[in-house]
Formats: C-alpha cells, sequence, structure tokens
C-alpha cells in the first residue's frame, strides 16, 4: 500500500476504507483553528502588558484574525471545489503555520495583527476544505456521524485552546501559544498526504470571481463594522463599512440572482431548512461565544484565576459537548433536525440567562452550570444544522457549502463578541462610575473605566503610592469587581433575549420533519429549476 493517497474520491467504486483516519486529520485541522482564537483569551494579559496593547489595539490583535477568516471562506472553498479539496487544506495548514511562526517572533502589535490576518487567511482555506472533504468522503449514511464528530471537536478546542495555552504561559513568553499550532499542522500536513484522497468538483464551470469579491467585500465589511463601531464608536470608518456592507450585498444578490454560474446560489435561501439551519448556527454562536468571551473574562480578572486555572475549568463545556454530540447523534434520526436545533438552542438561551444571577460575589459554582448548559447545546445543535446546510449543496458545490455554514459560524461569532462586548464594556463603565465617582483623578478614572484590566491596574498603582496605599486601592479593587459583574449580568440578560427572539424565529422558519420530508424534494427541484431558467434567460440575453 502507498504512503500517499492517490486515488481519487470520483474514481473510487465504494466508500474509502481509511475514511474514519482521513476524518480524525480533518478534526485535528480543526482543531488548530478554533483553538487560535480560544487561546489567546486566556494570553491576552500577557499580551497587553508586554506589548503595552491598548483596548483597540488588542481587539485587533483578536479580530485581526476574525476579518480575513470570515471575508474569505466562501471564495476560497469554491477554489478548492475547482482545483483540489486536499490541496486547498495542505495549502491553508502552511499558511496558517507560516503566520503562527511569524506571531510568535515578533514583538510590535503592528506585526502581531499582521501575523494574527495570514493565520485568518490560512484559517479560511482549511475550515472550508475540510467539511467539503468530510462530505465527499463519508457516504450518506455515515455522512452526520462524521459531522457530529467534527462539530464535537469544535467543542473541545473551545476548551484546549485555553488549557494548552495556560500549561505554556506558566513558563514560557505569550508567543508560545502561537507556535504550539506549528507542529500540529505539520502532523496535520502528512496526515493529509497520506490518509485523504485527492478531491474535486466533477464538470464545474468558471468561478465566479465577480460574486466572489462581492463578497469579499460585503462580508469583510460587515465584520469590520461590527467590530470597531460598538467598542470605539460610529465613527466614519465603521459607518462607511456599513453602508459598504449593505450596498455589496444588495449587489451581490443581483448577481448571484443572473449569474449562469453563481458562486452561492441565493435561491437556496427559499428553502426553509437551509435557511432555518442557517439561521440557527447564527443566532446560536452569537449567544455562546459572547456569553463564554465574558465569562473567561470574570474567571481571569474577578476570581483570580491564572491562565492555566482557567484553562482546567472550562473542561467541563468541552465533556458537555460531546455528551450532546453523543445524545443528538442518537436521537436526530428518530426526532428530527428541527427538535434537535431547537431544543440545543433553547437549552443554550437558559445558559446565558442563568448568568444574569452573576454579582460580585459569585463563584465558580455559578458559571459551571451556564457552561455545562451552553456546552451541551453546541453538541446537540451544531451537527444536525450543519448535516442539513452541506445536504443542501450539489457535489460541486460542497467547498461552497462549507464556506456558507463556516461564514455564519464566524459572523455570528464576531457579532456576539462585538455587540455583547460592547454592551458589556458600556454597563461597566456606567457601573465603576456610579461606585467611584469623582474619588480617582481624571487620567486614572479613564483608564479605570477602559477596562476591567485597566481598573485593576490602577488599583495597583494606588496600592504603591504612600498617600493612598492598600485600603484605598482594594476599594477600587472591589469597585471595578462589582461593575464588571454587573456588567455580565446586564449583557447576559440582553443576551438571552436576543438567543430567545432567534429561537423563535428559527422554530418559525425550519420545516416540521413530516413537511420537510414530505416537501424538500419539491421545493430543491423548483429552486434549482427556477435557477435554470435564470441561466437561460442570462444566456439568451448576452
Amino acid at each position: 500500500m502507498s504512503f500517499l493517497a492517490t486515488t481519487p474520491v470520483e474514481k473510487m467504486t465504494g466508500p474509502y476504507s481509511r475514511r474514519w483516519w482521513a476524518l480524525l486529520v480533518l478534526c485535528l485541522s480543526l482543531l488548530i483553528v478554533v483553538m487560535a482564537n480560544t487561546s489567546l483569551i486566556v494570553a491576552a494579559p500577557d499580551m497587553t502588558t508586554d506589548l503595552g496593547l491598548s483596548s483597540s489595539d488588542l481587539q485587533w490583535v483578536i479580530d485581526g484574525y476574525t476579518v480575513p477568516y470570515a471575508a474569505l471562506m466562501l471564495v476560497l472553498g469554491s477554489i478548492g471545489d475547482k482545483y483540489s479539496r486536499r490541496g486547498a487544506l495542505v495549502t491553508g495548514l502552511v499558511i496558517f503555520a507560516s503566520g503562527s511562526v511569524m506571531g510568535s517572533m515578533v514583538d510590535q502589535t503592528e506585526q502581531v495583527i499582521a501575523a494574527r490576518a495570514i493565520m485568518g487567511v490560512g484559517a479560511a482555506v482549511v475550515m472550508p476544505a475540510t467539511l467539503s472533504l468530510l462530505v465527499a468522503i463519508f457516504p450518506k449514511r455515515e455522512r452526520a456521524r462524521a459531522i457530529t464528530a467534527w462539530t464535537a471537536t469544535s467543542g473541545l478546542a473551545i476548551a484546549v485552546g485555553p488549557l494548552v495555552a495556560g500549561w505554556l504561559l506558566e513558563d514560557h513568553a505569550w508567543g508560545s501559544t502561537f507556535l504550539i499550532n506549528v507542529p500540529i499542522a505539520v502532523v496535520a500536513v502528512v496526515g493529509a498526504l497520506a490518509l485523504i484522497p485527492p478531491s474535486k468538483a466533477e464538470g464545474m464551470g468558471r468561478i465566479d470571481y465577480v460574486g466572489g469579491l462581492l463578497s469579499i467585500v460585503s462580508v469583510g465589511s460587515l465584520v469590520y463594522a461590527t467590530i470597531e463601531g460598538p467598542h470605539f464608536g460610529w465613527g466614519a470608518g465603521p459607518v462607511t463599512a456599513a453602508v459598504v456592507a449593505g450596498v455589496g450585498l444588495l449587489a451581490f444578490v443581483a448577481w448571484e440572482l443572473r449569474h449562469p454560474h453563481p458562486m452561492l446560489n441565493v435561491r437556496k435561501f427559499r428553502l426553509r431548512s437551509f435557511s432555518g439551519a442557517m439561521l440557527a448556527v447564527l443566532f446560536f454562536f452569537f449567544g455562546t461565544f459572547g456569553a463564554i468571551y465574558y465569562s473567561t473574562q470574570f474567571l481571569q480578572f474577578v476570581l483570580g484565576y491564572n491562565a492555566l486555572e482557567t484553562g482546567v475549568r472550562l473542561l467541563p463545556l468541552a465533556g458537555a459537548v460531546f455528551v450532546g454530540a453523543a445524545v443528538t447523534g442518537r436521537l436526530t434520526p428518530k426526532l428530527g433536525m428541527k427538535a434537535m436545533v431547537s431544543a440545543g438552542m433553547v437549552i443554550g438561551t437558559v445558559g446565558v440567562f442563568l448568568l444574569v444571577q452573576v454579582d460580585k460575589g459569585s463563584t465558580y459554582a455559578d458559571f459551571l452550570a451556564p457552561m455545562m448548559l451552553l456546552g451541551l447545546a453546541i453538541g446537540l445543535s451544531v451537527s444536525p444544522a450543519t448535516d442539513t446546510i452541506m445536504a443542501s449543496f450539489p457535489e460541486s458545490e460542497l467547498g461552497v457549502g462549507g464556506g456558507a455554514n463556516d461564514t455564519a459560524l464566524e459572523l455570528g461569532g464576531s457579532l456576539g463578541i462585538a455587540v455583547l462586548g460592547s454592551l458589556l464594556g458600556t454597563a461597566y463603565r456606567d457601573e465603576l462610575t456610579d461606585l467611584v465617582g469623582n474619588r480617582l483623578p481624571a487620567a486614572a478614572m479613564e483608564t479605570a473605566k477602559d477596562s476591567v484590566g485597566g481598573g485593576l491596574a490602577v488599583a495597583e498603582q494606588i496600592a504603591k503610592t504612600p498617600s493612598a496605599g492598600p485600603q484605598q486601592a482594594q476599594a477600587v479593587v472591589d469597585a471595578v469587581h462589582e461593575a464588571f459583574a454587573h456588567g455580565v449580568a446586564r449583557t447576559s440578560l440582553v443576551g438571552g433575549i436576543i438567543m430567545a427572539a432567534g429561537t423563535l424565529i428559527v422554530l418559525a422558519v425550519l420545516p416540521n420533519r413530516r413537511d420537510a420530508g414530505k416537501h424538500r424534494p419539491q421545493e430543491t427541484a423548483a429552486a434549482e429549476a427556477e435557477a435554470e431558467a435564470g441561466h437561460d434567460r442570462e444566456y439568451a440575453s448576452s
């Protein structure tokens, strides 16, 4: 048997014999892509101190990864379909590893952001490639189980990222959290060549690069506006980006409706199962990513856990993801996709609402149940939603399907962190102002209001001042903790309401199991027939 997998999937007469080993490589590739964001959460305090990051700098160190990641997935997924899905995976891993090496070596803010952006480009190649290869390799009867394992890996990465980063930060600088990606990427590249067979779309036409460019402009501008506006004010930049996103989206839809071979057939959104699944992924990750983001900050800044201790305390979330994945694997065939997605969204909404009880005296125990509920919800919901989205695309568009699913996921997470993070910051600043008043110098007060980390840094400086001393410093610490806890509770209320509204919308959009089974083939055929008619009209007019 050859070391390299050389027989293309399209030429195989039966299921690929090493498909479960191939799935392990795909999950390993997915793991480092998701870990790149979650590990940074616990590395952020060390980076802030070492690089002297402002609040804006830190936000862009985090989101320099997100913008290219979200904006490029649809286009790069299509390119993978056209030329080589395995080639796309290997290329993406190499780009990702290169950005990681750069991130571990640089010592200036702009260079770190650039390294994160390079990693984001690599992730935008890897993420849709993992899903398209999974669907291409596995027969339909096993596909749901494989996607469940893929989903569980995402949940595992949420906890493993902070855990591994925390362990490294015990004895090493923050650059080590970048470098850990490199050996994993190398193993994944070797595994991809040895275990994943070549695959590409049969008979695929020319790539719709104009539609691709419009999608990049639309999604990139939307993510930029979402990040910049809520955090730093709706000035000319964010407002312009929001307008560009809106105009770009309208242009994208108009172009795709007329193009004979669109990048994304937007008529698919007329299928209730597809639209409902996309909305479910978007709303779900809005709430869960936002809640995990500020809960982790509470564990570090208020409860005082170091990076490793924080990572350990996120492990129950990962365990709950696996429980949810096991349950959904058994119950989805019996109860249907709508029941499992809805149940997961309800459980996730309850988990966010539980955080409303957080106050200054809260302990880790108050976060344990919400984290486990969020993990269980991820395991229950994401796999059937992703399976439905991928099933809506033909073999020639699997990369596009993966890109669409992952764009919804990343856009939802970005919106959650940006919008809920902005609400948290506003509530924190208002409460801290009420608690402290004019007892701090204006400059110190501005620093304290900027972030909970800034508030604790101010308290540390006060403790070193002979005219103030430990007692006054402790009063500032107490006020910062109380203000941040107030912000978490207030933000969780808003996040829970948005999650509840999203759950109701998804319930209304998703078809019932009987209706889905009865009408989906007809709906799909009608949508495809309309698309073909549109293509014919375009040819006739050209």
